[in-house]
């Protein structure tokens, strides 16, 4: 693993490559390293939409675009011009890991659509005509704690549901009587 904050570390990448690729890195880039050196981002998101932590689950949950982005770097999070981006195509009984496991598909698809035009440099990138929003990893643990007097829609209550069942993983609770309560979705069709 390479430490992006130390400053010793930058400088051993800037002065040794040309090209830098962030897969699910959880570590953010600092200006020095992507100012000078093309650093690109294999984004689970669908950017400028719902950029930083489980852009599925808040794009499920906000009714925006499911996908990825390839973009290059800038000093702000998820954000830079984009190369690429694929789109998926959500049913009504997927979860926020059948959405997770398209998303992934749809990275593959774009490595290797653009892959050798990054390294060939011959690429055009566009920006998004909106900066989206960012969403961190705070904003989606308060997702989880469940409001139980919450008001909305049925179709709104299913849909943060799905958003938040991921698997095995213990995501949506609520606490009565002073004791948590997990809960997950599942739907099928018929």
């Amino acid at each position: 693993e390479i430490n992006v904050k130390d400053d010793q570390v930058v400088e051993w990448i800037v002065h040794n490559y040309d090209i830098v690729f962030s897969l699910h890195c959880k570590q953010i880039f600092p200006a020095s390293l992507v100012s000078r050196v093309a650093c690109f981002n294999f984004h689970p998101g669908f950017n400028p939409h719902n950029r930083g932590w489980y852009p599925q689950a808040f794009s499920l949950i906000n009714g925006l675009p499911i996908g990825a982005t390839i973009h290059r770097m800038d000093e702000q999070i998820d954000h830079g011009g984009i190369l690429g981006q694929k789109e998926v195509t959500v049913s009504p009984k997927d979860t926020s890991l059948e959405i997770y496991n398209k998303v992934i598909e749809a990275e593959k698809e774009l490595i290797k659509e653009h892959l050798i035009s990054i390294i060939d440099e011959d690429y055009t990138l566009h920006f998004p005509s909106e900066e989206g929003n960012y969403n961190g990893i705070k904003d989606y643990e308060r997702l989880c704690q469940l409001d139980l007097g919450s008001v909305g829609t049925l179709e709104n209550h299913i849909d943060l549901l799905r958003a938040l069942t991921h698997g095995d993983l213990k995501n949506a609770f609520f606490v009565k009587n002073e004791k948590k309560y997990f809960i997950k979705i599942a739907i099928s069709d018929s």
